[in-house]
């Protein structure tokens, strides 16, 4: 029976503490106080003003709500640009071109490393600029031209990441002006409170919303961003990742070329 109690008891006190705010809200909702004081009655009879659609939000927080609007605009703008500028860049057809791979890899079978450089000349690239460093180390060791490989595929790495780090910037604007366009509705509601503005409990809860509003856009803007900028990041880093492999590919066959010094060159007999 004791058990029983102590369960019902603590019940009790945990539906009460649950209910305890909900009652409060619906008390606050129905009565409030003005600058005096009194209380004032909420008339339920009357009608809710409701808010005059989109453009009310835009422009019903002032010329600063307005102005941080047009920029959440202006960054979602961009954003869609950056995302389809990097898309059109991040593709093997555009790394790494189909003629340039077959041209190099015939001049390689044939042990033609000039013409192996003119094709790469001939089709410009991500996938040839690596292929040049390469070939212009050609007569210096295989551990050179490895280096030189890795080097030319962290500068292309870095070119890709240029571009696809303003995804990034666009991702991170977007809730910082929203966060701004709340806080900028926050003051304004604040200061209708200040001025008097107590009693009319639904222009209050509509300046509250236009407020927010702005942190729903940014968000808007940010999270597809955020999520194209990944997954065009990893893209391009694994395009990258191919592009190195198949370079030492096409030079595995320099692994075991001897390069001879200045010292053991073969001299001419006069």
């Amino acid at each position: 029976m004791g058990k029983i109690r102590k369960t019902l008891m603590a019940a009790a006190i945990a539906a009460g503490t649950c209910m305890a705010p909900v009652a409060a809200l619906q008390t606050c909702a129905q009565e409030m106080t003005n600058a005096n004081n009194e209380v004032v009655s909420q008339d339920t009879s009357k009608p809710v003003k409701k808010g005059g659609g989109f453009f009310q939000i835009v422009f019903g927080s002032g010329i600063v709500g307005a102005l941080l609007w047009m920029a959440l605009f202006g960054d979602g703008v961009l954003a869609i640009y950056f995302c389809v500028d990097s898309y059109i860049l991040v593709k093997p057809e555009k790394l790494m071109p189909p003629k340039l791979i077959d041209d190099v890899q015939k001049a390689m079978a044939e042990g033609d490393i000039v013409a192996a450089m003119e094709a790469c000349q001939n089709t410009p690239s991500a996938m040839s600029n690596i292929l040049a460093a390469a070939f212009q180390h050609v007569e210096e060791g295989f551990d050179v031209i490895q280096e030189a490989v890795n080097a030319a595929s962290d500068l292309e790495q870095e070119k890709l990441m240029q571009r696809l780090t303003w995804i990034s910037v666009c991702s991170n604007l977007g809730p910082s002006l929203g966060l701004l366009g709340t806080v900028q509705g926050m003051i304004l509601t604040f200061d209708s409170l200040a001025a008097g503005g107590a009693g009319d409990a639904a222009a209050l809860a509509n300046s509250i919303g236009q407020a927010l509003w702005t942190t729903a856009g940014g968000l808007i803007v940010s999270i597809p961003s955020i999520t194209a900028f990944y997954s065009l990041r990893n893209n391009a880093n694994r395009l990258i990742l191919r592009m190195t492999a198949v370079t030492m590919e096409f030079l595995n066959g320099l692994r075991n070329v001897e390069v001879a010094t200045g010292e053991e060159a073969p001299v001419e007999e006069v």
